[in-house]
């Protein structure tokens, strides 16, 4: 099937075929589509449009469907759009941990009826395992779906396992080998099976030195193992080593690029997790405090300028170097504290203390603000206010270092407590710089005029 792209002429013959409840072209041009690129039509209808082309495809593909849509729209348009039975029929299909990503997207009742209604009851099980995870752990990450032998069984035994277990697994990246604890004792390869005698046990061809991680384990050092370690599968584990599922490679990128949208978020200043088609209060509600933010900075910069109001007076020139002073501090701000979230999210720099890292940083600082000061002297000189030169350079020079050493610390203070680092990167730290630009420019403009 040739790669899809959406183009406005198909979208509006698609609208138009749902007002005019042509099921032939749906079934034509839709149906047969990959289910991610009929989520990409989904996106442009509105929910009763949307759920009318649902009816056209099959179970397994609506399944595929509704396993590639967007949390918050999914949550919106089942809500909208759906009895509980029909949900129940797709999650029939759904591998546990997508299951249970859909059902917490729910209402506790909704997600009670489905579970009631699911024909798979290993399926219900497993989906309730998982239910008490935080989505942001392995546990919350992990599907319970493998394939797994005990060590004392022979190869011939083995097949007939995986025989009967991979119907419910998509993927079999590799068998895993458990004592009779169930217990992780280590994984064997399909090429090491094949090879095999059908007599041989699998103690003797199973793998030990492998790679797990712990239900507890946050998803960010769940994406870190598997990436050091080059792997499209990880087992998961209780505390005591039980084999309880596993994570597949899909499922981490998925974690990953949701982190990474929120870490964009916070630091553009955007608060909660919206899209631009979402409603214009929830727009404006993620927007405002940052703005507020900002506001009361600017304010505060007002107030020290008018404390200086009678210098201003008298060197009118000075007005001319206030927008500088304060972009030049929130640039530093955000290029420093942005490097700093950079080290902190891929674990990099672990070995160098704070005192180590404000000296390196203090060093750069220097000598950017010696470059910066001076070219900034120089349009002093071109101007006509030589008096201005030193003023100018040295409060250019205290404001990059100033801002270089706030951009360090702020990030670094923040993850010692917990919160995201990221909300350093943005209005935070630049309208902290622009106030303490400013300020810096009055107080040496006063001090050496």
């Amino acid at each position: 099937m040739a790669n899809f792209e959406l183009t406005k002429d198909f979208l509006e013959a698609t609208i138009d075929a749902v007002k005019r409840k042509d099921a032939d072209f749906i079934e034509k041009e839709i149906a047969d589509l990959y289910p991610a690129d009929i989520a990409t039509i989904l996106y442009e209808l509105d929910g009763p449009e949307a759920h009318y082309v649902f009816q056209f495809l099959d179970t397994e593909t609506g399944a595929d469907v509704l396993s590639s849509i967007d949390s918050d729209d999914r949550k919106r348009f089942i809500k909208e759009q759906f009895e509980v039975e029909e949900i129940a029929k797709y999650v029939n299909l759904f591998d546990s941990d997508d299951a249970v990503d859909l059902l917490n997207e729910q209402s506790i009742e909704v997600r009670e009826r489905v579970i009631a209604l699911l024909e798979d009851r290993e399926q219900a099980r497993f989906i309730l395992d998982l239910l008490h995870y935080p989505e942001d752990v392995a546990g919350g990450l992990m599907q319970k779906e493998l394939v797994k032998v005990f060590e004392d069984q022979t190869v011939s035994e083995c097949v007939e396992q995986i025989r009967d277990q991979a119907e419910s697994v998509d993927k079999v990246y590799a068998v895993y080998v458990v004592d009779t604890e169930h217990r992780l004792k280590g994984i064997v390869s399909l090429k090491e099976i094949v090879l095999a005698r059908k007599n041989t046990k699998i103690g003797n061809v199973v793998q030990e030195d492998i790679v797990w991680v712990e239900t507890t384990l946050p998803g960010e050092e769940v994406a870190e193992v598997m990436q050091r370690y080059d792997l499209e599968v990880i087992p998961v584990v209780n505390a005591v080593g039980r084999l309880l599922g596993r994570i597949t490679i899909d499922d981490v990128v998925d974690f990953i690029t949701e982190k990474a949208d929120e870490d964009f978020q916070a630091v553009t200043g955007i608060t909660g997790e919206v899209e631009e088609d979402d409603n214009v209060w929830q727009l404006a509600k993620s927007r405002l405090p940052w703005l507020v933010v900002g506001v009361i900075g600017s304010l505060l910069a007002a107030t020290v300028i008018k404390g200086f109001e009678s210098r201003l007076v008298q060197i009118t020139a000075l007005a001319l170097f206030i927008p500088i002073m304060g972009s030049t501090g929130g640039n530093v701000g955000i290029q420093t504290s942005s490097l700093i979230v950079q080290s902190l999210a891929e674990k990099t720099g672990l070995s160098l203390g704070l005192g180590e890292r404000l000296f390196k940083i203090v060093k750069v600082a220097l000598l950017n603000g010696v470059v910066i000061g001076a070219l900034t002297g120089c349009y002093v000189y071109i101007i006509g206010e030589p008096e201005l030169f030193w003023v100018v350079c040295l409060a250019l020079l205290s404001v990059v270092m100033l801002a270089s050493i706030m951009g360090t610390i702020t990030p670094l203070v923040l993850d010692k407590f917990g919160i995201n680092p990221a909300v350093a990167s943005g209005p935070f730290i630049t309208t902290a710089n622009d106030l303490v630009g400013i300020s810096t420019y009055f107080f040496i403009a006063n001090w050496l005029l």
